[in-house]
C-alpha cells in the first residue's frame, strides 16, 4: 500500500510513532522535574477532581505517608509503571477537560487489580496470614477508601 510520492504507508506511521514516543519523552523527562512532580499527590489533586478524597488522604488517611502512584500505579516494573503513568494520565486528562468526570469516581477494574497487587507488595507478612484468593483488602478495611479514611475499620470475621 502507498501513499504521497509513491512511499508506503508505513514509513509515514514510523514517522508518527517516533513523534509520539519523542513527545512523551519530553514531556516525561525534558521539563525540569516534571516526573517528580507528577509523582506526588498534590499533582493529582490539581488536575483532577479530587479535592474531598485528597483532603481525606491528606488529613486522615492511614497511608497519608505514602505517594497516590504507590497505590494507584504498578510499582513492580519501571515498563509498567511508565505505561500505566502514560496510559491513566491520558484517560484523566481526556475525562477532566472534557467535562466526562463522574460524580463519583469509581476504582476501575484494573485499578482494582493494581490496588491490589500494591497492597500485597507493601503488606506481604501480614498477607502471608491470610486467604485473599476472592477477596480485596478494602472489603474488611472499608476505611482505606479515600471517602472514609482513618483509623483502620476491620469486619470481625
Amino acid at each position: 500500500m502507498t501513499l504521497l510520492k509513491g512511499k508506503p504507508i508505513w514509513v509515514y506511521l514510523g514517522i508518527v510513532i517516533i513523534i509520539l514516543i519523542a513527545g512523551g519523552l519530553f514531556t516525561s523527562f525534558g521539563p525540569p522535574k516534571l516526573y517528580a512532580k507528577s509523582e506526588t499527590a498534590e499533582f493529582c489533586d490539581v488536575c483532577h477532581v479530587m479535592d474531598t478524597e485528597y483532603t481525606a488522604w491528606r488529613y486522615q488517611g492511614s497511608h497519608r505517608r505514602t505517594k497516590c502512584v504507590d497505590c494507584h500505579l504498578p510499582n513492580g516494573q519501571i515498563v509498567g509503571h511508565l505505561s500505566q503513568k502514560g496510559i491513566l494520565g491520558m484517560w484523566d486528562f481526556f475525562y477532566f477537560y472534557s467535562g466526562l468526570v463522574p460524580e463519583n469516581i469509581r476504582l476501575s477494574e484494573s485499578g482494582a487489580r493494581i490496588l491490589k497487587a500494591n497492597c500485597e507488595r507493601c503488606h506481604v507478612e501480614t498477607i502471608a496470614r491470610v486467604n485473599l484468593t476472592n477477596r480485596n483488602c478494602w472489603e474488611c478495611h472499608r476505611r482505606l477508601s479515600h471517602l472514609r479514611s482513618g483509623d483502620l475499620e476491620t469486619l470481625s470475621p
